[in-house]
């Protein structure tokens, strides 16, 4: 078991890094970074919203949601396997599909300007786009076969 007073910073030399790799292998994707967008825009959006208006807590929700991307297309490009890869995948979708769904709801509650949510919606168009394109490259010889046989239906 790893125990935190066997790590000596002395003996960790950042330069023994190899080149080039400074950086999160998820962050070199299209996706990653549309996904980052999204949820920077969504950030300032939702910034703008009249609190008194927001009966639906739609301020915590789609922050939830837009951040949620990242965070799954980092798990799965952490993960080898098909299945779980396209687990992720599933829920990267539900959650990008749930944040649209929200600006409808968003501009009929008059919580922002349009012009804001017609924004996010065209990202989150362009997110869809890239998202088909990256789950296309996800091996599906590469997998094990698990209890719940979801992908075998």
């Amino acid at each position: 078991m790893f125990d935190d007073d066997d790590f000596d910073e002395d003996d960790f030399d950042e330069e023994e890094l190899p080149e080039g790799e400074d950086s999160e292998p998820e962050e070199k994707l299209p996706v990653f970074n549309k996904a980052m967008q999204i949820g920077e825009l969504t950030r300032v959006i939702v910034e703008t919203f009249d609190k008194e208006k927001d009966i639906f807590n739609m301020y915590e929700q789609m922050l939830t949601n837009a951040y949620i991307l990242g965070a799954k297309i980092s798990g799965a490009e952490a993960a080898d396997l098909y299945s779980i890869r396209m687990d992720n995948a599933t829920l990267i979708k539900i959650h990008a599909r749930e944040l649209l769904a929200q600006t409808s709801l968003c501009k009929s509650e008059k919580l922002c300007d349009t012009e804001y949510l017609d924004m996010l919606r065209k990202e989150i168009e362009d997110f869809r786009v890239m998202f088909i394109e990256w789950v296309k490259t996800f091996d599906r010889t590469n997998d094990i076969k698990d209890e719940w046989d979801i992908l075998d239906l």
